[in-house]
């Protein structure tokens, strides 16, 4: 019997215009490399760092989302060390006195604490030509990411399992987006994770050598290298190898873990407080104003979405489980002018496009005026539900209208009672048998002449219209 111990540092990048101690552009995205940087950022001899506000409020209202005590005293310190991405051969960050402590989120019911949030800067980009930074023949530094603020947070080892780890970084994420403190694209890597875990023997109180797996870039990465990493651990403890507490990185293409380096320790970055910045202190008209700066949160938005557009509480808490998925329903709603309708359409058709093309609400090619297109169709009996459910993946991959699809392809349903009645008349000439078992008590038979009307049609025969004409021929003497 085995107790998983996980605990994760995240850094994420906060939004704010410039740089964490400089005014350069944060955009680093989309701008060409080194274009966005000065000679703070670039660590030149003699400058001086200014402490952007910005940057303060982000991390405050952070802190308060996640259950926070913001501390009034906070500090910089230096953090050295050398490594091509860090001109200055130190960061400044907060490691002493940071600005927050003692938050928690709460994941199914669980609380998971978080230790501290700081305030700190982000390193340059590495580039390495090769496959593998091994391999490599040149390496390139982009310094456009050098000195974006950063905030990392720590969490106690709370978390006891991949899959929870892996939900604790998506309700992060998803607050962190509500809020507007960072975009948290983890593909881009504003949002990255370090995961640290241990393994304790239950039995016989054996524990492992705590490893830290680092930059993980995606929520399914995190979960994969804890559960590979889970597995080495156990194994090793059960054939009794000696084990050293280690860095490792992740390789998603091999799906395993790699040794990077033996852990340092605290004393090898040789922290001492930043001369070139004075402590921050903050005053509670300070902190009041934060507060009062942040917006509706999931689950204010889930009794909101409830009241307003009558949902069942399972709708609503799928529905802002995201905000961008939030945001996509109230626009959708707006264009069919029904929400159980748009409700229904996103939670079984869109989220499961969504997970089988393993894609992101951002991505989406379905347009919101879709969903008022399909509710127009379904209303005018253009289309049945069945044919709903058979173009829908169509849009989603094509980003084509529901109406010229329809059109295209030649579904419109049938809605004609005349024609109808012939295709039906045919049918029940077709099937004297069915029809007498009908007549003599079998009623459930219903069913196989309306699957019937529909193999013959395509499935664009109008349901209730066929349900009628069938049950007034069938009834008849």
């Amino acid at each position: 019997m085995y107790k998983t111990i996980i605990g994760l540092e995240i850094h994420t990048q906060l939004l704010t215009k410039t740089k964490a101690f400089c005014s350069c552009s944060t955009d680093h995205f989309n701008s060409i490399p080194n274009q966005n940087i000065c000679p703070i950022c670039t660590g030149h001899p003699g400058t001086l760092p200014a402490l952007n506000e910005e940057a303060v409020k982000l991390a405050v209202k952070a802190g308060l989302i996640f259950n926070g005590t913001i501390n009034k005293f906070s500090r910089f310190d230096r953090k050295n060390y050398f490594y091509p991405d860090l001109a200055k051969n130190y960061q400044i960050t907060q490691h002493f006195f940071p600005i927050v402590s003692n938050g928690y989120i709460t994941i199914e019911g669980k609380k998971i604490r978080i230790k501290r949030m700081h305030l700190e800067e982000d390193t340059a980009k590495m580039f390495h030509e090769g496959d593998q930074i091994s391999t490599a023949q040149e390496s390139f530094l982009d310094f456009n990411r050098s000195g974006i603020p950063l905030l990392e947070i720590v969490t106690e080892p709370d978390i006891e399992s991949p899959s929870e780890a892996r939900m604790f970084m998506e309700k992060l994420r998803n607050l962190l987006r509500y809020a507007e403190i960072s975009t948290g694209d983890m593909e881009k890597g504003a949002l990255r994770c370090d995961a640290n875990i241990s393994i304790v023997n239950l039995e016989n109180n054996q524990t492992s050598k705590r490893v830290e797996i680092k930059n993980i870039n995606s929520f399914k990465f995190v979960e994969k290298a804890l559960e590979f990493e889970q597995e080495r651990l156990i194994k090793n403890l059960e054939a009794n190898i000696k084990m050293i507490q280690e860095t490792r990185g992740w390789d998603s293409t091999r799906k395993e873990t790699f040794p990077m380096r033996t852990k340092e320790d605290d004393v090898d970055y040789r922290y001492f407080p930043e001369p070139d910045l004075p402590p921050l202190i903050l005053t509670d008209e300070f902190i009041d104003h934060i507060r009062s700066t942040i917006t509706e949160m999931p689950e204010e938005k889930a009794k909101r979405f409830m009241i307003q557009y009558d949902l069942p509480q399972y709708d609503a808490e799928i529905l802002t489980s995201d905000k961008e998925l939030a945001d996509f329903f109230e626009k959708c709603v707006k264009h069919a002018k029904d929400a159980k309708f748009v409700s229904n359409l996103i939670m079984t058709d869109l989220l499961r496009e969504l997970k089988e093309n393993d894609d992101e609400i951002e991505n989406l090619k379905i347009k919101p005026e879709f969903f008022g297109e399909l509710k127009e169709l379904m209303d005018s009996n253009k289309i049945s539900s069945k044919i709903l459910k058979d173009i829908f993946p169509e849009i989603y991959k094509t980003g084509k209208s529901p109406k010229d699809i329809v059109k295209e392809k030649g579904l419109e349903q049938i809605d004609d009672e005349s024609e109808l009645r012939k295709i039906i008349e045919e049918i029940i000439k077709e099937n004297p048998e069915e029809v007498e078992k009908y007549k003599n008590g079998k009623k459930k038979l219903l069913g196989f002449f309306v699957g019937e009307v529909m193999k013959k049609t395509k499935g664009k025969a109008n349901p209730q219209k066929t349900n009628e004409i069938l049950l007034e021929l069938l009834e008849k003497e």
